[in-house]
């Protein structure tokens, strides 16, 4: 079979949930606070993957207005009964301290790409829920619980409890299943049945560097269980120098053939400080059945960087120059933060994407950015903005974004006179104060005529580039460090930062009068560049 290059799904495309329905495959990662929620993609041959649908797009189903930055929705589920699609999905509420208020529901589909049904509210006992379809036609809900008296642990272990579809609800006793190993942070569950035995497949160690996938099984299915007898099926946390890094959260899936393979996450540090720009990535393992009825990764439990599979991946795809019009709506592409409420910060009449100012670059509750993942280590990105700037508190332009403390943004504004003129914004690694830094002198520029904006990353060197109407593009600012846009860097250390770098369109106008700036297109090149090691293990 053909030989591909990990990740299947490169960039923030973290926890991933697969499904096979006859020929067709399908994966869901988690979007956090990027709406609209959750991602799943399509393939034929598990090699090649398209992002057809984010389910939930309507406010009934997600309003992430006021989520912090890593908050929104976790880990979600897919799954099928034979006659319908199940997602199950959490909306976190809150994520530091002692509590989470981890929201957990359930929507429905007959056809993967919608219409969805309005959510079922479910539990807030913990995150990353999952539902199961036993053989008997009962359905099963498990997720990891949290106690926040640390008696002994805030990850308590796994429960499991009856789900009732017609009534709508949670039925029957509370069982805690699994309380996992040593390695403790037990979450991510997914129950699956084979030859007699209950398996759990769980994420253990955090989703650092000491993720772990952590496999058990039990002849009935609220246990007891026991843990596999090599405890972790995948892991890179005694492999420091593996390519793949902070595998685990991983599930499972068996092609028509009867091969089996596991999907898991992963992430790729680039830099001397580990720092993973492109998030946790989804990344897939070819995985057998064992004569003891244990399921095994083939030559783990350190990922392979190189998986048979049954495709062969278009390489000329991953490397192509996507150039976006709004002719048509916005791409699939790109998302926004948090809101909803869409026509009240962007609009695409006229074939252009006009952006209506609102909050801070920083808000957590409503500001126009409109954006789409970074998913090759060295790229370039441009765009042209029509903007009439009144003053200091609005502004508009292009931003290399992680979240509220960690980003870059060139943007179109005004001095206070009304002058309008560029400024170079920078937030970085300074949480919790959160203060810009301004990497350069404002530029003065005409105050009529649309202005060029422009960036290229190569590994960690960011250089931002503006040109007025007729002009060459030309830099602005020094050279910048974009690895800074990482899990790492992103307000708390590897286990509480969980997106990726992005990079979009964003306007603001703390005057409060929505003041408009309109893009004409979006450009996002990928380059090949030795500090990309997707690049260099590909072509090999």
């Amino acid at each position: 079979m053909p030989q591909l290059t990990n990740p299947i799904l490169p960039g923030f495309n973290p926890d991933p949930s697969i499904l096979r329905v006859g020929d067709d495959y399908y994966i869901a990662t988690s979007t956090f606070e990027w709406f609209p929620g959750v991602q799943i993609h399509h393939s034929k041959d598990l090699a090649n993957w398209e992002l057809i649908t984010r389910p939930l797009t309507r406010k009934s189903q997600l309003d992430m207005r006021g989520d912090p930055d890593s908050c929104g929705v976790w880990a979600p589920c897919l799954t099928h009964d034979g006659e319908k699609f199940w997602l199950v999905y959490t909306d976190v509420k809150r994520k530091d301290g002692s509590f989470k208020d981890a929201h957990n529901y359930i929507v429905w589909a007959d056809d993967i790409e919608g219409p969805w049904s309005d959510p079922i509210y479910v539990n807030s006992s913990g995150f990353d829920p999952s539902l199961f379809h036993d053989d008997d036609g009962r359905k099963w809900f498990v997720n990891m619980t949290w106690d926040h008296r640390h008696r002994p642990l805030l990850f308590a272990g796994i429960v499991l409890q009856e789900f009732d579809p017609k009534a709508g609800k949670l039925v029957g006793p509370i069982k805690n299943i699994y309380k996992g190993t040593d390695l403790k942070l037990v979450e991510g569950p997914h129950l699956y049945k084979r030859n007699g035995w209950y398996y759990l497949l769980t994420a253990e160690g955090g989703t650092a560097y000491d993720h772990a996938c952590t496999f058990a099984r039990s002849r009935t299915i609220d246990g007891p269980y026991e843990t596999h007898p090599d405890q972790y099926v995948l892991t890179s946390k005694d492999a420091p120098l593996a390519a793949l890094q902070r595998a685990g959260h991983g599930d499972i899936v068996e092609t028509p053939e009867g091969k089996t393979y596991l999907v898991h996450l992963t992430g790729r540090p680039t830099t001397q400080e580990r720092r993973c720009v492109l998030g946790r990535e989804t990344a897939i393992q070819e995985a057998y059945w064992g004569e003891d009825d244990w399921l095994y990764v083939k030559n783990g439990p350190v990922p392979s960087l190189h998986v048979e599979v049954p495709g062969t991946r278009d390489e000329a795809g991953y490397w192509a120059e996507q150039r976006y019009s709004f002719e048509k709506g916005l791409p699939i592409d790109f998302q926004w933060l948090r809101t909803p409420d869409t026509d009240r910060i962007f609009s695409t009449e006229g074939g252009k994407l006009t952006l209506f100012g609102r909050e801070s670059i920083g808000s957590w509750f409503e500001q126009a950015l409109v954006a789409r993942r970074q998913q090759h280590f060295s790229y370039d990105a441009e765009t042209v903005v029509d903007f009439k700037p009144t003053d200091e508190r609005t502004f508009a332009g292009l931003t290399a974004y992680y979240s509220r403390y960690n980003f870059f943004y060139l943007a179109v504004t005004a001095h206070s006179d009304g002058q309008r003129e560029l400024l170079l914004m920078s937030s970085e690694i300074s949480w919790p104060d959160g203060n810009l830094r301004f990497p350069a002198d404002p530029v003065q520029i005409p105050n009529e005529g649309k202005v060029k904006l422009a960036l290229t990353i190569r590994g960690r060197a960011l250089q931002f580039f503006y040109a007025l109407e007729g002009q060459e593009l030309q830099p602005i600012g020094p050279v910048l460090d974009a690895s800074i846009l990482s899990d790492e860097c992103g307000g708390h250390q590897a286990h509480g930062s969980f997106t990726g770098a992005f990079v979009g369109m964003a306007a603001s106008d703390l005057n409060g009068t929505a003041s408009p700036a309109s893009f004409d297109y979006f450009l996002y090149r990928p380059q090949h560049d030795a500090s990309d090691r997707y690049e260099i293990d590909s072509l090999k």
